[in-house]
This record gives structure tokens, sequence and C-alpha cells, in this order.
């Protein structure tokens, strides 16, 4: 089978490009490195692709606040382009600064109507967090990212303004009702506590949403740098738990499948 190419859309600032590309070989992609400049030349490059990642870092420094001036592209140099290719079913993930663009954009939780439903703030803690966390699916998501899965995903964070806050209570209601929230900061075992388990304080331990079509996915963990059980710090005792891979092999294979 051929793989299915894979745009990594990268700005000024933008540091995990490499990292994320290295995930979306290992999971069967044909991973291309587009600047946002590029794409602006030629828009309809985007149509090439068969999935979209927006990976982490300090995209434009993170001037006005952290993804800002990203979402700021996204919505007004490429909305277009971004509307006919989630209507096409093509999947998107957004990791970290990414996930930051693609919130204060609005196209998480959505609908992309330019009206926010949430946002990422600066950590409970006060502090940049950079540690291991547990990540759990919610099986009743329809996240194409995390679709079948089952056992827990351990993944590195290491941000300033990760904690997601939705805009009301309603808010939260409708995200719950949805199954758009489709990962949750817990422990090992399972359970649902606080810091630093949930490493920013987001509301309801939330740590990955979906839009309602489950094929645009944003998280603010790094899965990207854990694709093998020898990252993990603990790999040698065997408590590793499930890689970051999966979250790629499963985008990867659907948008194979479109």
């Amino acid at each position: 089978m051929t793989p299915p190419p894979v745009l990594i859309l990268m700005a000024t600032g933008t540091n995990r490009d490499g990292d994320a590309a290295h995930a979306v070989e290992a999971a069967g992609g044909k991973a291309t490195i587009l600047h946002v400049n590029e794409l602006r030349e030629r828009p309809a490059r985007l149509h090439e692709a068969a999935m979209l990642v927006l990976p982490g870092g300090f995209s434009y420094g993170d001037a006005l606040g952290a993804g800002r001036l990203l979402a700021t592209d996204l919505r007004w140099l490429f909305q277009d382009e971004l509307v006919t290719f989630v209507a096409a079913g093509k999947p998107v993930i957004g990791i970290c600064n990414g996930f930051q663009a693609l919130v204060k954009s609005g196209w998480l939780p959505g609908p992309a109507d330019g009206h926010a439903r949430a946002t990422l703030t600066r950590n409970a803690s006060n502090r940049f967090e950079c540690r291991w966390v547990w990540l759990a699916p919610n099986p009743d998501s329809p996240c194409v990212f995390t679709r079948g899965l089952t056992e827990p995903v351990a993944c590195p964070v290491a941000h300033g303004e990760g904690r997601f806050v939705p805009r009301d209570e309603a808010a939260l209601d409708a995200l719950q009702a949805s199954g758009q929230i489709a990962l949750t900061y817990t422990t090992p075992d399972g359970d649902v506590v606080g810091y630093p388990a949930n490493p920013n304080g987001s509301t309801a331990n939330i740590a990955g949403v979906c839009n309602a079509a489950g094929t645009v996915f944003g998280l603010m963990p790094h899965p990207e740098d854990h694709i093998s059980p020898l990252q993990h710090p603990r790999w040698s005792r065997g408590e590793h738990g499930n890689s970051g891979l999966v979250l790629f092999e499963r985008g990867i294979a659907y948008a194979a499948q479109l």
C-alpha cells in the first residue's frame, strides 16, 4: 500500500516538526514538512495531503499568547482550504502548540464558526510543566485517532499554557455528551485525580478533544515523544504503557482508507 501523504505545517518558532515527521513515518505515512509561508504561496497544496499535523513548539515565539498568531493564520489565510479539507473527512491532529492554535482559531472543539467554546490558558501551577502523564481514552468518543484504544497512553507534557477551560458549564456538558473529550489525564491505574497527574489543572482532567465528527483532534501531551518503549524513563521496569505511536497509526490508517 502506498503510504498516505501527511502534511506537517510549521511556522517560525515551531520546533517539533522533525519529531512529528519521524512519528508519521514510523506509523506508515509519508511526511512532508511545509512552512506556512510556502502554503500561503499555494494554499491548494493542502489538498495533496491525506492528513494534516500541526506540531508543537512556540510558533511566532508565542507572541500575544501561545498559538494565537498561528491561529490567526488558520482563521484568515487558510480557512477556506481547511473547511474543504475537513469536509472531505481528512484527519487533522494538533499537538501542544498546534492544539492551542486549533482551539484559538475555533476549530476545536468546534464548530468552526468563529465562536470560541473553550480556551487553553496558563497552567494552574503558574509554571511550565514538564513531566510524563497517563492518558485514558474515551471508548465513546468518535475520535479517529483514539478509536479502539482501551489501555492508557503514556506521553510527556511540556507547556506553560495547557489548561483546557470550556466557556461555561453548558459547553462542558455538550463536550461530555457528544464524546468529544477523547483523552483524560489519569493515574497509571486510571484514577481521575488532580495535580500532578493533571499537570495543568484542566477542567474535568481534559487532555485532548476532537470535533463532533472525530476527525479534528488536539492534545497537549506529545505523542511523538513516545514512539518507542525505550523513550519512556521507566522502560526497563516494563512500565512504559501504550506509546504515542498508536495515535499516529490510527490517524494514518483512517486517512489511508479515504
